[in-house]
C-alpha cells in the first residue's frame, strides 16, 4: 500500500479551505507540464496516480485541455484538496477525486480504456513487489498505444548519484527497508515484462528522470 513517509516526501501545507499546496509540487509541475505537452496524447482519458495535494492535475488539464483527466488518491484529506484546487478553475475536463491505492492488485479493472497514465514521486515511497504491482496494472489499464509517463528520484545503473539522494534514500529505507531509489533498469525491465515499450528516458531538474513508456498497437 501507499505509505506515510519521511521528510519533503510528504510536506503539504493547509492554504485556504481543504487546499493544500506541496512545495515539490509547486517547482516541478511546470517542467512536467512541459513534457507532457511534448509527449501524451491529446485526446482520451488521463488518470493521474497519487495526485497529492492537486495542484499537479490541475496545471495538466489546463495544459491538456483534450484529454479528460482523473485524479487519484488513497488519503482523504489529499482527495479533499484535488477537488477544491479544481473547484477554483472551473475545468470541464477535470473529473473529482476518487480513492485509489495504485499499489494494491486489481485496480485496472474500473480505471481501463486510458490514453494516458502520469504518475509522479511515487515509486520510491513503495516496495518493488508493488512498483511490479502498479506497472502491470496500469498496462493493463492503457489502451494500445496509450502511455505512462512515471517521473521521480532513481539510481541511475544502480548507483545514486548526487549527496541529497543519498540521503534522502537512506532516510527512507531507515524508516521501511522495503521502500527506497528504484534503479532505472530494473523499471524498464519491469515495464517491458507487463508488455510496455520504453519510448524515452529524459533527464529533469532536481536530478529527476521521466520514463516514457507505451503500450504497443
Amino acid at each position: 500500500m501507499i505509505r506515510n513517509v519521511p521528510g519533503s516526501a510528504s510536506i503539504a501545507n493547509p492554504i485556504e479551505g481543504a487546499r493544500l499546496s506541496a512545495p515539490s509540487a509547486e517547482r516541478n509541475r511546470q517542467p512536467i507540464s512541459d513534457l507532457l505537452a511534448r509527449v501524451a496524447p491529446q485526446t482520451g482519458l488521463a488518470l493521474e496516480i497519487a495526485s497529492g495535494t492537486g495542484q499537479h492535475v490541475v496545471a495538466f488539464a489546463e495544459r491538456l485541455p483534450g484529454l479528460t483527466w482523473q485524479p487519484t488518491d488513497p488519503d482523504p484529506t489529499r482527495r479533499a484538496s484535488i477537488d477544491a484546487h479544481a473547484a477554483e478553475t472551473g475545468l470541464t475536463n477535470l473529473l473529482a477525486a476518487r480513492d485509489l491505492d495504485a499499489a494494491m492488485p486489481g485496480w485496472a479493472a474500473d480505471y481501463g480504456g486510458q490514453s494516458l497514465i502520469v504518475l509522479v514521486n511515487l515509486l520510491h515511497l513503495i516496495s518493488s513487489g508493488e512498483v511490479r504491482t502498479l506497472i502491470t496494472e496500469a498496462a493493463q489499464a492503457l489502451l494500445p498505444g496509450g502511455r505512462f509517463v512515471i517521473y521521480g528520484p532513481f539510481m541511475r545503473g544502480g548507483e545514486l548519484t548526487s549527496e541529497g539522494d543519498e540521503r534522502f534514500h537512506a532516510s527512507l529505507r531507515a524508516t521501511d527497508p522495503e521502500t527506497g531509489y528504484k534503479d532505472d533498469f530494473d523499471v524498464l525491465d519491469w515495464s517491458q515484462a507487463a508488455g510496455l515499450s520504453p519510448l524515452e528516458i529524459i533527464e529533469m531538474p532536481a536530478n529527476n528522470l521521466s520514463i516514457i513508456l507505451q503500450k504497443p498497437v
